[in-house]
């Protein structure tokens, strides 16, 4: 449970700030599973927009909350677009608390990186640390005179972290594929999404690799299941599970930017059937609360050439750029996991007998 103390109910911020978490709160009850001591995983992803950069203004405190509250409804996420100097993360691991943990990845610097990292935020009364973590590398390839070459990394270095929890072992790789040219089925996109996946594919096939369940989520930018891009994750052998297809995690849930894919063992990591993506802008930062931010916007009545805003530019500056710099133009995708093995356990034990 998140830590509310310091939110102030004789402000005017802090009395909405309230509300909001109370509704925020009674949504999540009624969409995201209730979280369990030792029967299973609640695993998200998210990207947290530009967490945390100031083009639009540093997040207000009321936002660092729900984020807060979002993250604290999972046990492990994996989050990208983290800022090289970690201020946003450092303010919801203090509203997380102590019983929250999270490892990341050196800022990727140059254009290329945009001084992003990669996190994953944890609960350590419920998953441990599995003392393996190091950023994705290509390995070079080797010509037919038999010389290898280094390739092309990725724009944004993947991040494969172990983890235990409960009876699962498993190695999350989270990415930020790179944006590319505009296209569903950008050749740059799409080249990195399979360089991963074949990656990773080689390692669930090496018997000496810490674990061979490898679970690769994140942003990968894709816009449907159908294109060419998602079936490079299936083509390596990644299975993403049915119940996530249909759901789309942009803002405006149009496109199918995020996904969590597996290729595990037979029997470990077994999905329960429940998963989605959450909008928390039904519940936060609504439409209809555009006048409430008004104060909050610095570039609400003009653009930054100093031309007046038209209504329709106020109410696109709002909901497109600044409320989802606040919170993210991303949604939060999860998928509940089964960790509890013990029957099938005995069950095998006494078989074997």
């Amino acid at each position: 449970m998140p830590f509310y103390q310091k939110i102030n109910p004789k402000t005017t911020e802090g009395r909405r700030t309230l509300d909001r978490l109370i509704n925020l709160r009674k949504i999540i009850k009624q969409q995201i599973p209730q979280r369990t001591l030792d029967e299973t995983l609640l695993l998200a992803t998210w990207n947290i927009r530009d967490f945390d950069k100031s083009a639009y203004g540093s997040r207000l405190d009321e936002a660092i909350y729900y984020i807060a509250e979002i993250i604290a409804s999972f046990d492990l996420v994996a989050i990208q677009e983290v800022y090289q100097d970690l201020e946003g993360l450092e303010r919801v691991m203090k509203v997380l608390g102590k019983h929250w943990e999270y490892i990341c990845t050196d800022a990727t610097m140059g254009r290329r990186g945009n001084k992003e990292r990669m996190a994953f935020v944890y609960d350590q009364r419920k998953v441990s640390f599995g003392g393996i973590a190091g950023e994705l590398v290509l390995p070079p390839i080797k010509d037919n005179s038999g010389e290898y070459h280094p390739v092309t990394q990725l724009w944004r270095t993947p991040f494969m972290v172990g983890f235990r929890c409960g009876w699962a072992k498993f190695i999350l790789t989270t990415v930020h594929i790179l944006w590319g040219k505009e296209g569903k089925n950008s050749a740059e996109r799409v080249a990195e999404i399979n360089q991963v996946a074949e990656f990773l594919k080689k390692r669930t096939k090496d018997e000496t690799t810490w674990s061979q369940n490898m679970i690769l989520l994140g942003d990968f930018n894709i816009f449907g299941t159908t294109d060419e891009t998602f079936q490079q994750l299936t083509n390596a052998g990644f299975v993403v599970p049915e119940e996530l297809l249909e759901f789309r995690s942009n803002a405006s849930q149009t496109r199918h930017y995020d996904q969590i894919a597996f290729r595990t063992r037979p029997g470990s990591l077994t999905m329960t059937g429940k998963a989605g993506v959450f909008n928390f802008f039904d519940v936060v930062f609504q439409e209809s609360d555009k006048d409430i931010y008004i104060p909050y916007m610095e570039n609400y009545e003009m653009t930054n050439e100093g031309t007046p805003r038209s209504d329709k530019s106020k109410r696109n500056y709002y909901q497109t750029y600044w409320r989802t710099h606040q919170m993210s133009d991303h949604l939060p995708m999860w998928v509940e996991l089964q960790i509890d093995y013990s029957d099938q356990y005995l069950i095998n034990k006494l078989r074997s007998e």
